[in-house]
This record gives structure tokens, C-alpha cells and sequence, in this order.
């Protein structure tokens, strides 16, 4: 045994009843039902509908509370119950109003505080005490470790159990202790979140969603497209940068970089100011549950789009010329205008140019950005990298993160794997190097980890690199030929908006290929399952293909696509019975539920079933544990 291993163990384990405690608490532990896995995918900034989808665990909740109390209790009052759950402080507010007298509110007190006992008593039976224990809130642990684990209807300790609960609501502690008891059910009913990518984008507040996620008791990221260029962006892509601004702008949400994360935009906005006129195919949109802008509000919004949109294809140039390994010289855009900036070659075709912004583009040298443009785009850099709350939010995104992730038996990967059209791994070639399959997302991943870690330090390489994960051809992440958001500013035909997807999203019908893909990453064919965010799934297509193989689980949390996707996302839940694929409805707010009962769950569907409750013992965590038992067991004889 390794003697620095030994020397830990001797300072854990001082004697042999301690290590005969941890090997009997272990093996225990090991035959515990399997905890409840959840998967979300592409957020996009959607703050209260992910909320709403977390705090009642994509129905979880509200199906123990069926369990335990169909029968007992109206439909009504059910959802009643379910709601307070999700939203303790502001349901007791409102509950309160509902009555008249002190000895009735009084009276509900003692009957929900009864109830969320029992709900609570049904939720922890499936972990250990230790671990109840640390989902306890400090300030009601002994109270609800002595109701948890008393008997109400035992007559030695009813007197005792009822007591408690009495001096909760004299003492003016009802409402603290239901608040405190509401989380710590909403914790227990989710063992371990996973978010498959993409929470920055068009929303209004990932800001709000990434400090969500830094409270939350266990949760892993795979990054998304949207992710990386905020990672890049803090990482000093500059490219990254003019991508993200023109996206806010675009969406009219430059908020989420000024206000949430304090950077600022003068310089950019005083220059767009002088330089840009208004221009109909910049003018920001603005989704139905957005205040509507002021005029110019939105003229100053639709001069800075067009800015960060001119500098954006500038610094597109200037990267495909450095690195013809990206072998994207079809997306050096600008030199290919002609007639003073109306006309356009693509492909040996001609276009016509509508409502053009070049005012700043020497067609002698195209990609040179300005004096002033230079200024603004070092300032910018400089400040995304030491943008204070950024830097917190997007450090756990990188504790936290991967570009995929292996766990209990999945895949878990945002956007693709990169094949070719007969779904052979397709090699990304860089100065004499290819990379495909796993190796090309551990060589995305580690060359984030670098340019992340040292942004002042970073090449050239490894900074273009991560604009090449936004929009490269052989970037997992995005998995399409190319991006087409020049032609789609101005270029009034469809045919050349066209972005071709990567093979890998037609071959994923087919089980024989994933099963392949699978294989390719070390995983069990016959147990594991790709799980993928990235493209929504449009109204009347299936999100289990592959004969259960694939699971695409991106289901339209962005208000954007659910008029494409006919749903307000779809999300995932493993627990010991199986696998459930959870739609949900669009999401209208927090007050409708809570006035209103509404909820968002529309249906489940059982996708697969265990014959046999799965236990600890099967996880990836329960392999660590068992691991663990046998070098005790070594220890112990050593003793």
C-alpha cells in the first residue's frame, strides 16, 4: 500500500473499531436505492422556467406527495401542497390571506407541518442518516431529526411528536420551519443534477441561473456552444467577445453584460453611436415577455449590433488566414464583396447586399480593424477578464464542467461527435496532429483549461481554438459546416442561409451507431445511452430514437423555439425504477402557479423499467465505495 495512502488512513482510522465502522457504514450504504439522477439541457438563460423545473424535480415532488396522500387529500389540495413546496415563502404569504381567523390558520399550520413531516419521512428513506443530516437547515436540525424519526401514532411518543409541532406554531416558528423543510425535501428529491449545456444565450439571466447552480448540492456542466464563448470571452477571445455582444444585442439583452456582470460598454456604444445609422435588419428583437424599448433605446441597440456584428466578421477573417489547418476559407466572408460593397461571390454565385454597415471596411485590406475598433476590442478583453462576478460564475463553470462526461453508464455530451457521412470518427488535423472521437474532445477541453487558466498567457492557437469550438466545422459543439450569420444579415435568399448538420445527427436514428459511439468512449453498448442537448426537437419528431439509445433532451426551455418545438423543454429523470422522459409546458411564472396551482409537468414517459430496484452498489459512485471497502479490508488485516 502506498505509504502516504497509509499515513492518511492511520489519521482517519486511529483503531481497529473505527475502520471495522467505516467498512460496516460503506457496505451499508451500498445497498441504498440509487439516487435520483436529473438532466437538463439548453436553458438559454431562462431563469424561472428552470427554477420552476429544479424546485419541483421535474414532477418528482408532486408524485411522492400522490403517493403518499391520494386519497386523502382532493386533487386540489394536492397541487395545493406540491406548490408549497416549490415556493414556501411566497405560498405562505398568500396562504395566510385565505384565513379569517387565528385558530384556523393555527389548525392549517399543524396539519401541513404534519404532512410535510411525512412527505419528508418518504423522501429520506433512501439515503443514509449522515446524509439527511447535512440537508437539514442548522437552524430546525434537532426538531426535525426528533419528528423524522419519532412515531406520531406510537402512544409513548405521540404526546411528545404533538408538543413539538405546538411550540413551532406558538413560538412563531411555523412558517421558518416549513420554509426550511420545503428546501430540504426539494434537495432530497434530486440526488445529482446534471445540465447538458448551453445556460448563457438569448435569456435574460444566466447570471441568476449560474448562482443557482453554485448553491446546488451536486451538479455537473457539459458545456455548450453558447457556454464556450463566455468561457472564451473570459479566457480573452476577442472573437468570442464580438460574438457573445452581437448575440445580447441581437436579443436585446446587453443587460446581462453591463448590469449582471458589470462590464462596460460606453466605449463600444459611443463609437456605434457615431459610426452606424439604423438599420431594420439590426434592430433588436424583443420576445412578448420583454418591456418594450424605448426608441432610442433601440436605436442605440441596433448601432451596436451592427458594430460588434462588422468587427466580428474582421477578426473571423484575420483567424481563418492565420490557420488554414481550420480549413474554413469559405467563412472569409469580406473579401469576396465586390461593386463597393453590393455585390457578393459564394460558391461561384453572385448575391445582391441589403442593408449593408461598411462603413468601417477598407476593401483594400478588409479584416483590419480600425483605430478605434482595436481600442474598444482591448478594452473589452481586458475587462472580461477581470470582470469580478464573471469570474466566479464561469470558475465553477469550469470546476464543474467537461466537454463530455461518462457517468453511471451514459454519454453525456451538448452537441455531437463528429463523423463522417459512413459514421467513421472524423479527424480534426492541426500541425501534423488528428484527433477524433474521445481524443478530440479531450484536446477542445484541455486547450480550454489552459487559455482559461493563464488568459494573459495564451497563443494565438490556443485562443482562436475556442472561437473554433463557436463555429468550426469539426467542432463538437456546433456540428454543422458552417455558420451563416452573414448571409442571414444580408443575403435575402434561403439557399445560402442554409448550415449543413453534421453527419451524426442523421446516423443517431440508428442503434447500430450509437451503439458504435458508445463503445468508442469505453462504454457498455448493451446498458449505456447517449444523452444530447444542443438541437431543440421540433413538434412531431421523438426525442428516444435509436431503439432507447439516444435521447435528445433539448425540448424548447428558450421561449425562442416553442413555437418550433411545440413544448417547453424536456427533461430527464434516472432514479432506481428506471428512466423517465419528462415534457413540460411552457412556463408562464411563479405567481401564476402559486394564485393559480398551475404547474408545467405535461406528461412522463417510462422509457426504461428495472426489473430489479437498482442499488448504490451499481453507480459509478458505488464502484469508488466499494474500492474503498476492499483497501480497508487490507488495512484492517494489517492491523
Amino acid at each position: 500500500m502506498n505509504p502516504y495512502y497509509l499515513t492518511l488512513l492511520e489519521k482517519r482510522f486511529p483503531t481497529k473499531q473505527s475502520i471495522v465502522t467505516e467498512i460496516i457504514n460503506l457496505e451499508a450504504i451500498l445497498n441504498l436505492p440509487k439516487g435520483t439522477e436529473h438532466f437538463v439541457s439548453d436553458v438559454h438563460g431562462e431563469y424561472n422556467a428552470f427554477q420552476h423545473v429544479l424546485r419541483n424535480g421535474s414532477g418528482n415532488v408532486k408524485q411522492k406527495i400522490q403517493e403518499i396522500f391520494e386519497g386523502r387529500l382532493t386533487e386540489e389540495s394536492i397541487q395545493d401542497f406540491a406548490i408549497l413546496i416549490y415556493y414556501p415563502e411566497e405560498k405562505l404569504i398568500a396562504k395566510k390571506q385565505q384565513f379569517t381567523s387565528q385558530p384556523e390558520l393555527e389548525q392549517w399550520y399543524l396539519d401541513t407541518i404534519a404532512r410535510m413531516i411525512e412527505l419528508l419521512q418518504k423522501t429520506a428513506t433512501k439515503y443514509s442518516r449522515s446524509k439527511v443530516r447535512k440537508a437539514l437547515s442548522p437552524d430546525f436540525m434537532y426538531i426535525t431529526e426528533e419528528l423524522l424519526y419519532s412515531n406520531s401514532n406510537e402512544l409513548d411518543q405521540k404526546d411528545y411528536y404533538n408538543r413539538i409541532i405546538e411550540n413551532l406554531i406558538k413560538l412563531n416558528q411555523a412558517e421558518a420551519f416549513l420554509t426550511a423543510t420545503a428546501y430540504t425535501i426539494q434537495r432530497l428529491i434530486v440526488d445529482h443534477l446534471h445540465v447538458i449545456g448551453d445556460i448563457f444565450d438569448r435569456g435574460p439571466a444566466p447570471d441568476k441561473i449560474m448562482k443557482t447552480l453554485l448553491d446546488y448540492h451536486s451538479v455537473d456542466i457539459q458545456w455548450g456552444n453558447h457556454d464556450i464563448l463566455w468561457l472564451g470571452g473570459a479566457a480573452g477571445s476577442p472573437l468570442c467577445i464580438a460574438n457573445l455582444l452581437r448575440i445580447c444585442a441581437r436579443y436585446n439583452n446587453l443587460a446581462i453584460v453591463e448590469d449582471a456582470y458589470g462590464i462596460n460598454l460606453r466605449h463600444l456604444a459611443t463609437f456605434a453611436d457615431k459610426t452606424y445609422q439604423d438599420n431594420p435588419a439590426f434592430s433588436p428583437k424583443v420576445n412578448s415577455s420583454q418591456e418594450k424599448i424605448k426608441e432610442d433605446e433601440r436605436l442605440l441597440m441596433t448601432k451596436i449590433h451592427q458594430a460588434v456584428a462588422i468587427i466580428q466578421f474582421k477578426l473571423e477573417g484575420q483567424i481563418i488566414k492565420r490557420h488554414p489547418d481550420f480549413d474554413m476559407a469559405n467563412r472569409a466572408i469580406l473579401e469576396k464583396i465586390w461593386n463597393k460593397g453590393s455585390k457578393i461571390e459564394i460558391d461561384g454565385k453572385h448575391y445582391s447586399l441589403q442593408d449593408t454597415c461598411f462603413q468601417t471596411v477598407d476593401w483594400t485590406d478588409p479584416y483590419k480593424l480600425t483605430d478605434d475598433e482595436s481600442e474598444i476590442m482591448d478594452k473589452l478583453v481586458q475587462s472580461f477578464i477581470h470582470a469580478t462576478k464573471l469570474r466566479e460564475h464561469l470558475d465553477f463553470m469550469m470546476a464543474r464542467g467537461s466537454m463530455f462526461k461518462r457517468y453511471n453508464g451514459n454519454l453525456l455530451v451538448h452537441g455531437c461527435i463528429p463523423v463522417t457521412q459512413e459514421g467513421k470518427l472524423e479527424s480534426f488535423e492541426l500541425k501534423g496532429k488528428s484527433y477524433a472521437g474521445p481524443e478530440l474532445l479531450a484536446f477542445f477541453e484541455d486547450n480550454l483549461r489552459k487559455s482559461y487558466a493563464e488568459p494573459k498567457k495564451s497563443t494565438d492557437l490556443e485562443t482562436d481554438l475556442l472561437w473554433y469550438l463557436w463555429q468550426g466545422p469539426k467542432s463538437p459543439l456546433f456540428g454543422k459546416h458552417a455558420m451563416k450569420t452573414f448571409e442571414r444579415y444580408f443575403i435575402n435568399n434561403e439557399e445560402v442561409q442554409v448550415e449543413i448538420p453534421n453527419a451524426y445527427y442523421k446516423l443517431r436514428h440508428d442503434e447500430a451507431f450509437c451503439r458504435h459511439i458508445l463503445e468508442e468512449f469505453g462504454l457498455n453498448p448493451d446498458n449505456g445511452k447517449i444523452i444530447n442537448g444542443h438541437t431543440p426537437v421540433k413538434r412531431g419528431h421523438k426525442p428516444v430514437m435509436a431503439n432507447k439509445k439516444m435521447i435528445v433532451i433539448d425540448g424548447g426551455f428558450s421561449k425562442a423555439y416553442q413555437s418550433t418545438t411545440g413544448i417547453g423543454g424536456y427533461t430527464l429523470l434516472s432514479n432506481s425504477y428506471g428512466l423517465q422522459l419528462v415534457a413540460h409546458q411552457p412556463f408562464t411564472s411563479k405567481w401564476d402557479s402559486i394564485e393559480n396551482g398551475t404547474d408545467i409537468i405535461s406528461v412522463k414517459r417510462i422509457i426504461d423499467s428495472e426489473v430489479k430496484r437498482q442499488t448504490i452498489a451499481e453507480t459509478d459512485m458505488g464502484k469508488e465505495l466499494a474500492s474503498r471497502v476492499v483497501e480497508l479490508k487490507k488495512y484492517l488485516q494489517s492491523k
